[in-house]
C-alpha cells in the first residue's frame, strides 16, 4: 500500500486474508494499543482520520512482509449498531463466509450480515 494509492473515503477499516487459512481478518487494537488481527468484523479498528488510515496502511505493509496476511486493503465503512459495516457489496460479501452454505461462516451467527446492508 504505497503513498500513490488512492485511499477510500473515511472512515475505513483494514481487511485482509489470513495467509494460512484464507479467512478474512480485520485489524484491531488490543488493550495496550498493539495492532493485531481478529475474525470478528465488529471489533475492527476504525480509522476516522488520515493519521489512523496511515497507521493501518503501515500495519498492512508490515504484516504482508512478515507473510501473515495477503490482499490487505482499506475498506470504507459506515458505523452500525454492532460496529463497522462495509459500504460496498464486495467487502460485505467477503466478510460473511461461504455463499453456498448460509448455515456456516459469519452469516450463520450474529455477524455483519445481521447489521443491515
Amino acid at each position: 500500500m504505497g503513498a500513490n494509492v488512492k485511499r477510500p473515503p473515511l472512515p475505513v477499516i483494514l481487511l485482509a486474508n489470513d495467509l494460512l487459512d484464507g479467512d478474512v481478518v480485520f485489524a484491531w487494537s488490543d488493550d495496550v494499543g498493539a495492532l493485531r488481527w481478529t475474525r470478528d468484523p465488529g471489533l475492527a479498528l476504525v480509522a476516522t482520520d488520515d493519521r489512523g488510515a496511515i497507521l493501518l496502511e503501515g500495519f498492512a505493509a508490515t504484516e504482508i512482509a512478515a507473510q501473515h496476511v495477503v490482499d490487505a486493503y482499506l475498506v470504507d465503512v459506515e458505523i452500525g449498531a454492532a460496529g463497522p459495516v462495509p459500504r460496498h457489496f464486495r467487502e460485505r460479501f467477503k466478510t460473511l463466509g461461504p455463499s453456498n452454505r448460509p448455515d456456516l461462516g459469519k452469516q450463520a451467527g450474529e455477524g455483519i450480515a445481521r447489521q443491515g446492508a
